[in-house]
């Protein structure tokens, strides 16, 4: 069995920060003179106290946290967070139960974006930031976890971006840290930048900075029942299509942009280019079924479905549109759009687009090789060798994802749900992307009138897609704790 002290030392630090956390909207909430400060209050007192106590009570000084640690860390980790997180929703007096509590938490932690709350324009403004708060630190912890931990533990091909140098064998906290640190920065910059757009654009104070919080993250909670449609005349769409462009892209080409000046290091990213390449080809499928469908004029037609693409794509969730009413093409199209993702190492989800690059090297070698046995058709990803441990890793990945989320959909469906509603909300749970279709769960809907049964059902895929799947499904196997 693998040593947990160190695994609860950091569970416990971690623990103690959000609850630090929980008094910011406290003193907003106090500012604006609304009843719920005093839920935030005991909260994060709560909080705080507990995972410090933790810590202290296992304190290790120098954690040494090695491959198997690793693994029951992100799991413990998110599942922790999830919990925790929702102690403030159990305590406001919006009166959530105990289901709806985790589900608005767990959603915003692994910034999926569904949600079990309407009437978000009269909420109190600590409800709306804390609800933004979460999805801006899940999804720095998302690009820190894919950077420093899953290529580590060769999760779905992301051995692909480990750094150099590093190996099974090393400490995987310092690296961690550093990394972290270094992320932390530009993502604190991308946001302080969203948001000073989001003002530009007519944006009160609090709504630019609750919007660039989930913009950046690719989360999508609004402080709007409206999501960003509410906010469209003055362009903050606009503003948000770059920015979830910026979450959608991995965080080491920023990286190293800003520490060794490799300003070109995007467009020499594999990945980043074909990125950028799907996304312009969907967004202009999709102009054009709305111009030929005579559903708008192009230039609104074009504004609608880059935005909404976009949103879909990078598994932000926020909507402009109800794209319920765009024909059975757009429905079909943007349930496909779930399962593209960004680039690993983003706050992206979904399955993620060097995967598919992956898949598409290892078809065309079998397919130049079905016809003569004897070809050498070596495996290049990026120009450079492509092992097969590699293709191993996302070929497998694939099957797991999507046999999940065949599960998911079937224990829906057995809970009574229609079917567009059980398979679009297994694959926005399991791609974390937020809104599914349908009138119920739709852009225009929300997840609160489900049952409290499928709620579970998809808040457990939630965080299992979260943690790419294979990383949970590794601490169900009973070798791994075997000593």
């Amino acid at each position: 069995m693998p040593d947990l002290r160190p695994v609860f030392f950091v569970i416990g630090l971690m623990t103690a920060a959000l609850g630090v956390a929980m008094f910011i909207p406290m003193f907003v909430d106090l500012a604006y003179a609304a009843r719920s400060w005093k839920a935030f209050g005991f909260a994060g007192l709560m909080t705080t106290l507990l995972g410090a106590a933790l810590a202290l009570g296992i304190y290790t000084p120098k954690p040494d946290l090695r491959a198997r640690g690793a693994f029951v860390l992100t799991v413990f980790a998110w599942v922790t967070l999830s919990i925790v997180s929702a102690i403030p929703f159990l305590m406001d007096p919006l009166k959530l139960s105990v289901t709806d509590a985790l589900f608005e938490a767990t959603s915003g932690i692994t910034t999926t974006g569904s949600t079990v709350l309407t009437g978000l324009d009269d909420l109190p403004k600590g409800i709306l930031l804390w609800r933004a708060i979460l999805q801006w630190i899940g999804g720095v912890g998302i690009v820190v976890t894919a950077m420093a931990v899953l290529p580590m533990l060769k999760v779905g091909g992301m051995q692909l971006f480990r750094l150099e140098s590093s190996d099974m064998g090393e400490k995987i906290l310092p690296r961690a840290a550093s990394l972290a640190l270094g992320i932390s920065l530009i993502y604190l910059v991308l946001t302080a930048l969203c948001a000073a757009g989001y003002v530009l654009t007519g944006m009160s104070g609090f709504d630019a900075i609750a919007h660039a919080m989930t913009t950046v993250a690719t989360g999508g909670y609004s402080t709007s029942d409206a999501s960003m449609g509410g906010f469209m005349d003055n362009g903050a769409d606009l503003v948000c299509i770059a920015f979830m462009l910026a979450g959608g892209l991995p965080f080491g080409v920023y990286l190293l942009m800003a520490t060794r000046g490799q300003f070109s290091a995007p467009l020499k990213d594999p990945q980043v280019r074909a990125f950028l390449v799907v996304m312009s080809a969907l967004i202009a499928v999709m102009t054009l079924a709305l111009f030929l469908s005579d559903q708008m004029s192009f230039t609104r037609g074009l504004r609608l479905a880059a935005f909404n693409t976009v949103s879909i794509v990078t598994g932000t969730g926020y909507a402009t549109a109800d794209y319920n009413l765009w024909g059975t093409f757009a429905v079909s199209a943007f349930f496909g759009f779930m399962f593209i993702g960004g680039c690993a190492g983003s706050t992206a989800c979904s399955i993620k687009i060097f995967r598919y690059q992956v898949a598409f090297e290892a078809l065309r070698a079998y397919l130049v090789r079905m016809p003569r046995n004897h070809a050498v058709t070596p495996l290049r990803y990026g120009g450079a060798p492509l092992p097969e441990s590699v293709v191993y890793s996302v070929m497998s990945y694939f099957f797991v994802f999507f046999g999940c989320f065949i599960i998911v959909a079937i224990l829906l469906s057995l809970i009574g749900l229609d079917p567009i509603t059980a398979w679009s909300g297994a694959g926005s749970a399991i791609a974390n992307v937020g809104p599914g279709l349908g009138d119920t769960i739709g852009p225009a809907g929300t997840y609160q009138s489900l049952p409290s049964s499928a709620k579970w059902v998809l808040l457990i895929t939630m965080i299992v897609g979260r943690l790419e799947i294979v990383t949970a499904l590794v601490l169900l196997t009973p070798s791994f704790w075997r000593t």
